[in-house]
């Protein structure tokens, strides 16, 4: 492991399984920078589909991804001096962010832009990658899952508070449909970090998840 004095903590999961929410608290808790990986492919394909590329240019979409000005500040998300935290988390970026982060030309038009947001005191970063391939020497990896019904369950209630209309049949099958891309893209796929600490939050509050985290990362500090 490289003599680095920044720690990282990256928490890798599926969608919905709360991982950012989780992050972002214990970014909060011990004082640290906060990385949304997701974040930024949402934001590549928002400015993708503003500008009107399409997902088959893929050179095209990696330009846009390389241009961003991302900025994470509390609990929302900038771009440029814009703030589109509501804006990203529409269905239509999310499944194009899905589908995006596939593409070889993006994920290494992001790659250095994720390791940047590795800064004094520490990082957290919430991811599909963060553990296995952007920050594979981190001193503390989690793997934050949940099953996919309890997922769509979170989204659903997410979408209704927020008054949005949704079908829990709909977004079980579109949950279904990003694990499937997740796990079995051949760049980066979602699995596990060697060493990762498996954490399922099925049946488990976003502060028990905190609390067993900052545990965790208390019994790895030199």
């Amino acid at each position: 492991m490289p003599n680095n004095p920044i720690p990282v903590i990256t928490i890798d999961g599926p969608t919905a399984s709360g991982k950012g929410t989780v992050a972002h608290r214990v970014a909060e808790r011990l004082g640290f920078h906060y990385l949304d990986s997701g974040a930024l492919y949402r934001l590549a394909a928002l400015s993708a589909i503003r500008r009107g590329v399409l997902l088959s240019d893929e050179h095209a979409v990696a330009k846009v991804a390389e241009h961003m000005q991302p900025h994470f500040v509390g609990g929302d998300v900038l771009l440029a001096n814009e703030n589109v935290t509501e804006a990203i988390r529409a269905e239509d970026v999310g499944n194009m962010a899905s589908k995006i982060a596939v593409l070889p030309t993006v994920r290494q038009a992001l790659f250095g832009l994720q390791l940047d947001f590795r800064r004094p005191p520490g990082l957290v970063a919430d991811g599909r990658d963060m553990g296995t391939v952007i920050f594979p020497h981190a001193k503390l990896k989690i793997f934050l899952t949940a099953s996919v019904e309890a997922r769509a369950q979170r989204r659903y209630k997410q979408l209704i508070d927020k008054g949005i209309s949704a079908n829990m049949r709909d977004l079980l099958a579109d949950l279904q449909a990003r694990d499937a891309r997740d796990t079995n893209r051949a760049i980066a796929p979602l699995v596990a970090a060697h060493g990762a600490s498996t954490l399922d939050t099925s049946d488990m509050t976003a502060d028990a998840a905190v609390a067993e985290v900052l545990r965790l990362y208390s019994s790895v500090k030199p």
